[in-house]
């Protein structure tokens, strides 16, 4: 089906058509009724590629994500491609699993689609991936990784500063033994968030903590439980990288017959909806994905008001629920 034959049926010029395809406001509204009745009827597909090459404007963002399981990383491709979609941009997806040789074949393949723009929300990185995008005129935005440079924007979390408000917090309940529950560790986002735990442990009077790695699941929430509490049975609270793990943590806790909080305190980090669903409500660390989605659409979108080559900081709050509690005396 071609562009001409949907012009025919709608009795308008191929002209019109392409200004309804690229929701122009010069069509009047009958018109373009009309041609949206003919597209419909025809079950036209635009071949967007061939628009792109022929405009020499593509109207394609690239989003790259580490982990799609995760609520996490989905809230912000939702809120990417919300924007998206209101500024006429479709997206293309693709999923790492923290690996950082799909993350550079993922950016090529964009590159070679000739996205407008690209996003990658991920925890990983290749060495030389920054330079090989600095030599490309295609703007990026990043996520957790990579450094402001010509065409690239970075949205970094102060995970430093969310991880002690969290453990203040539970030191102020009387937590001395404190387990750390996460995956990846030698990823930098992953690495920091422990490092900062790890360190709290020097700058406060008797804190012992210990830690579990494995997958970034549900199941692997419960795994690393079950080898946190293998090594250290007495554990009064359990840190967990992110929300994902903590739901597993909850699950494998109560499956054992502990109680939450009354004999041990969990928390996550991000604060996903699921958090305040689970039982009990999840004690968290928000992170502003909204924010997040729509500072990436405004770089890649609107780059006249949001120049690239900066860094954006976001700034965590710690939202406390049912989850955490006095430490049981043992």
């Amino acid at each position: 089906m071609k562009l001409d034959q949907v012009a025919r049926r709608a009795k308008v010029s191929t002209a019109t058509v392409s200004r309804v395809l690229n929701n122009k406001s010069l069509v009047k509204s009958t018109t373009r009724a009309r041609v949206l009745k003919a597209i419909e009827e025809l079950k036209y597909s635009p071949n967007l590629h061939a628009r792109s090459l022929a405009g020499g404007k593509s109207r394609s963002i690239g989003v790259i994500v580490s982990n799609i399981e995760n609520p996490f990383f989905l809230d912000i491709y939702q809120a990417v491609e919300k924007g998206a979609h209101d500024a006429g941009f479709e997206l293309i997806m693709a999923n790492t699993n923290y690996s950082s040789e799909r993350l550079v074949t993922s950016v090529r393949l964009m590159i070679g689609r000739r996205v407008a723009g690209l996003a990658a929300i991920v925890s990983e990185m290749d060495a030389d991936l920054m330079d090989e995008l600095t030599g490309n005129r295609i703007p990026v935005v990043f996520y957790d990784v990579g450094v402001p440079r010509q065409n690239i924007t970075n949205i970094r979390v102060n995970y430093r500063r969310g991880m002690e408000k969290l453990t203040s917090y539970l030191y102020s309940l009387g937590h001395r033994r404190v387990g750390f529950v996460g995956h990846h560790a030698t990823l930098g986002p992953i690495n920091e968030r422990a490092r900062v735990l790890q360190e709290a442990a020097g700058r406060y009077g008797g804190l012992q903590v210990d830690a579990a790695a494995d997958a970034d699941t549900l199941e692997g929430g419960r795994r690393a439980v079950r080898a946190l509490l293998a090594a250290n049975p007495r554990v009064t609270a359990i840190v967990c990288v992110n929300d994902l793990m903590a739901v597993g943590a909850l699950r494998e806790l109560r499956e054992r017959g502990l109680r939450v909080p009354e004999d041990i305190s969990v928390t996550g980090f991000d604060n996903v909806n699921l958090a305040q669903f689970c039982y009990p409500a999840l004690t968290t660390v928000h992170i502003p994905r909204d924010l997040i989605g729509r500072t990436v659409c405004e770089c890649l979108m609107n780059r006249e008001s949001a120049p690239l080559e900066r860094e954006f900081v976001v700034d965590p709050e710690l939202v406390v629920r049912d989850s955490t509690g006095p430490a049981l005396t043992r």
